[in-house]
């Protein structure tokens, strides 16, 4: 199996970045325990978010087009979705040549998992964890030739609500096994 991800064969334009699975050490890799970590890979942009709870349950702002993380995403092309997502479930990992994911995890626990598969980036082959969702309300904005991925933790459904910068196409999203021995992530329990 090669390692080079060809979209050409899924139908997308050639941007003439090359993304390649990397050679990965096992385990989770860094944990970004705070959105000015160091670790971070090049492009993803963390950023906490405000909830206003009450006595009725809690509300937040997923986004304003024109503003914050998502303020260059065309309004013409922008795609708001959700999923709703049971507990222990893996959805790993996909990326895209052109679309860049803005996620905002509402409720429940997720532990994100970012690869860099970006040829030319300085810091191809990192690997980012974090946990997110409502002990931690971060929005990550997730770049294309990042890799991303999550398993919800704890005993609660999550709800993930993510806007893109463009609409749904089925040739610009490449698809790794949760698995891949180059990745090597590992999904287990992590025993501290």
């Amino acid at each position: 199996m090669s390692n080079v991800l060809s979209m050409n064969a899924l139908g997308a334009l050639d941007t003439g970045e090359e993304l390649r699975i990397p050679e990965c050490a096992p385990g989770i890799g860094k944990v970004i325990l705070s959105p000015a970590s160091a670790d971070i890979i090049p492009g993803v942009v963390v950023k906490p978010y405000p909830i206003w709870p009450d006595d009725r349950g809690y509300f937040l702002e997923v986004a304003r087009l024109g503003e914050g993380l998502v303020q260059e995403f065309p309004p013409a092309t922008t795609q708001i979705s959700a999923a709703l997502n049971y507990p222990g479930i893996i959805k790993a990992f996909h990326y895209h040549k052109f679309q860049t994911d803005f996620w905002v995890p509402s409720a429940g626990l997720l532990q994100v998992v970012l690869v860099d598969l970006r040829a030319d980036s300085p810091a191809h082959g990192a690997k980012n964890t974090l946990y997110v969702g409502a002990l931690r309300p971060w929005q990550i904005l997730i770049p294309p030739g990042v890799a991303h991925g999550y398993k919800v933790i704890g005993e609660h459904p999550s709800v993930l609500v993510y806007v893109t910068n463009r609409q749904y196409n089925p040739s610009d999203e490449g698809r790794i096994p949760y698995d891949h021995p180059g990745i090597s992530y590992d999904w287990e329990l992590q025993h501290k």
